[in-house]
């Protein structure tokens, strides 16, 4: 009836204005400090997609903020060097200097606890698990540090995992999957309290780290294959097994993943996608495996190409808008933004204390 529309989008923008205020939304892979630590500010950074005041506009509760390790640096050993510089650009150019709005958390309490003093949450992935130089010892070390998830692989294949990267590279020398020592390096992972992130990997790795780990595991920064078919997707079939196993698919806001068309497009072109684009894997993913199997991974500064629409941190709002729109409630919508790694996390760390009272011992 006349009128109707006019209340319905009052009732939304309500919704909207509320859960960008009360939701604690983690996006679990932002690569800001890929720029911070060549000098840029993250107070006030308008060249890249991340900015302390774009952060309080969109709404966001807490970042991964990623430990990116090229691929470069495996060459004449220096990924470990450029793991601690990573991690110190955290630190020291994000949390450091900006204490009234950053605080860094190890844990999901501490994200709460960040929350609640209005400050934004700041943790640290590794991006690339070659940045461990195949030591369990350097694993610890990173975990020590603060860091609380490794990506197995990036575009790569490392020692002992596979990635979807260099499937088809003949130069490349392949291992099926996870290696033995691959495994190994799960388990101690899992040990540690650190989260398995199956991002990046070939397939087969991705199974033989379902099979391994007694923890969940997250994809960091995915999307649906079924939607967009580009190997560093994930299938409908991993996306199940990872939910049933209580793990998350973060979804993954890069063009080229999540429109065919920006896929498929020359190498010349410029790709392009939308919001809408982004709000179908979401839909994929809950119509595949429910809604407990969603979460956020931007990829925000680790991209040349982001949606129209959802282009910078501060466009969350418009992403909580489009999922209202599209029938989901303020709850689903919650369980999305942090419900849902927060769930996630609170397993992956009650595993490590089973395995330590256990008396499993650190792998060597």
């Amino acid at each position: 009836m006349p009128g109707a529309p006019v209340n319905t989008a009052k009732r939304i923008d309500a919704q909207v204005k509320a859960i960008t205020k009360s939701a604690i939304l983690i996006d679990t892979h932002n690569d800001i400090p890929s720029f911070t630590i060549d000098g840029a500010d993250i107070g006030n950074s308008p060249k890249t997609q991340t900015d302390i005041p774009r952060l309080r506009q969109g709404g966001v509760g807490a970042i991964f903020f990623s430990v990116y390790v090229a691929s470069k640096y495996v060459d004449g050993n220096h990924s470990a060097n450029r793991a601690l510089q990573m991690i110190d650009a955290v630190k020291h150019d994000i949390i450091e200097r900006y204490p009234d709005t950053f605080q860094l958390a190890l844990t999901a309490d501490d994200i709460v606890k960040a929350h609640r003093k209005h400050k934004i949450a700041a943790l640290m992935g590794i991006e690339g698990g070659h940045a461990i130089e195949d030591s369990p010892r350097l694993l610890r070390d990173y975990y020590a540090l603060g860091v609380r998830y490794m990506t197995l692989t990036h575009t790569n294949t490392n020692n002992w995992a596979d990635s979807s990267g260099d499937m088809n590279d003949p130069k490349v020398q392949h291992h099926n999957g996870l290696t033995a020592q691959g495994k190994e390096i799960i388990e101690e992972m899992n040990r540690l309290g650190m989260m398995v992130d199956i991002s990046h990997v070939a397939d087969k790795t991705f199974w033989d780290a379902l099979a391994t780990s007694q923890a969940p595991l997250i994809a960091s920064h995915s999307a649906a294959r079924a939607v967009t078919d580009v190997p560093r997707n994930m299938t409908d079939d991993m996306i199940r097994a990872l939910a049933k196993r209580g793990g998350v698919i973060q979804v993954n806001f890069y063009c080229n993943f999540i429109s065919q068309q920006a896929a498929n497009a020359p190498k010349d072109a410029h790709p392009h996608a939308t919001l809408a684009d982004a709000v179908a894997h979401i839909d994929h993913i809950r119509q595949v495996a429910g809604i407990d199997a969603i979460g956020i991974g931007s990829d925000f500064d680790g991209i040349e190409c982001a949606p129209e629409g959802l282009n910078d941190v501060s466009k969350f709002p418009e992403l909580t808008r489009a999922l209202l729109e599209k029938g989901y409630t303020p709850a689903d919508i919650k369980k999305i933004y942090g419900g849902n790694t927060l769930r996630l996390m609170r397993q992956v760390e009650r595993v490590a204390a089973q395995m330590k009272r256990a008396g499993q011992p650190a792998g060597q």
